[in-house]
């Protein structure tokens, strides 16, 4: 049975007037709701810990800016918009002495919540609100008139109220303009996990990686690697975010209709699909996040690693000279960059 989707008519914003929203963190999701719920004509204040670079950026905004302490303390639904590893403890020095019965805890991803690094006293609602978007999308639809779908779910619900709370909340941010439907903590968190570990992070980066190394090492020119196996994936992945799989497949041509069909499933075979489920197994046992907390714990040494070898693959120095090459393309520097919150 197709799930519910719901839209502008199943959702009052009054369920937030006379409310105060706060939002703690001000990267990427959080100034994204914290704007479109300032314009939605709702009360909305910034908690910030003390010296956050975001200080400056959230006033510049038009925000009241306050300790992340006294925003819990003076809202009715506090936003926790900081990343997972850093919410443990943000959550034991300064909003759970600040809680009390009948505030509302409002997530944009279940992780902390469902593997229990953070849990929150049963006298409080616990609410998710997930665009299915990163937040400068979400800014941006909205100011179109427009939406990003959205997931909402409910995790506690003492007060009743829960379910409108979040269903306003994301009017508030636009996303009823979308639709909107209704998940769970454990399944938003454990999908959106395999999603980005198996397919869209995860997978395709190594996926590419792996494609790249295949052409070079057979004695073929870097630059035909790259564009062959990079720079062409978004063409590819542009037609099915637009018309799905099969919508892909109609705009490409018969040869390459063809090695889809039959190459493909060589490929990404049932040993790929096995080691999937393997994947799977680790995020709902909690076995990933337990090593991620410890990565975390242990200052990122591998993590960083990781990354930095990631950083010196030779794709990305034939990327960078080729992306040069196209001056239509928007040029990011990723150096040392890391969200802001």
């Amino acid at each position: 049975m197709p799930a519910k989707v719901y839209t502008d008519k199943d959702a009052d914003l009054g369920a937030l007037k006379g409310k105060t929203l706060a939002v703690l963190g001000f990267g990427s999701q959080g100034h994204a709701h914290a704007m479109n719920l300032k314009e939605s004509g709702l009360n909305v204040i910034i908690g910030l810990y003390e010296k956050s670079k975001s200080i400056p950026v959230a006033q510049e905004k038009g925000f009241e800016v306050v300790s992340t302490g006294e925003a819990v303390k003076r809202g009715d639904v506090i936003m926790v918009a900081l990343p997972d590893t850093k919410q443990p403890e943000v959550f034991e020095k300064d909003i759970a002495p600040n809680l009390s019965k009948g505030k509302t805890l409002l997530f944009s991803h279940g992780f902390s919540v469902h593997f229990q690094t953070v849990k929150p006293p049963t006298n409080v609602d616990v609410i998710l609100v997930a665009p299915k978007g990163p937040g400068h999308i979400v800014r941006r639809q909205f100011v179109e008139g427009r939406g990003v779908p959205s997931l909402i779910g409910v995790y506690q619900n003492p007060t009743k109220k829960a379910k409108k709370t979040a269903l306003a909340w994301t009017k508030g941010i636009g996303g009823t303009r979308a639709g909107v439907i209704q998940t769970s903590f454990q399944e938003e968190t454990e999908t959106d996990l395999f999603g980005e570990q198996a397919v869209l992070c995860g997978g395709t980066s190594a996926l590419i990686q792996a494609g790249y190394e295949t052409l070079v090492e057979a004695g073929y020119q870097p630059e035909m690697a790259y564009f062959e196996c990079l720079h062409e994936l978004k063409l590819i992945v542009d037609l099915i975010n637009e018309s799905g799989i099969s919508g892909m497949r109609f705009s490409v041509s018969e040869t390459a209709k063809w090695g889809d069909l039959t190459v493909g499933p060589k490929i990404i075979d049932g040993n790929v699909k096995k080691k999937m489920r393997s994947a799977l197994k680790d995020i709902q046992s909690g076995k990933f996040a337990r090593q991620w907390i410890k990565e975390y714990q242990s200052g990122y040494t591998r993590y960083r690693q990781l990354l930095k070898e990631g950083e010196n693959h030779p794709i990305e120095k034939v990327g960078a000279r080729l992306r040069g090459l196209m001056p239509w393309m928007q040029k990011r520097s990723t150096k040392g960059a890391q969200a802001s919150y």
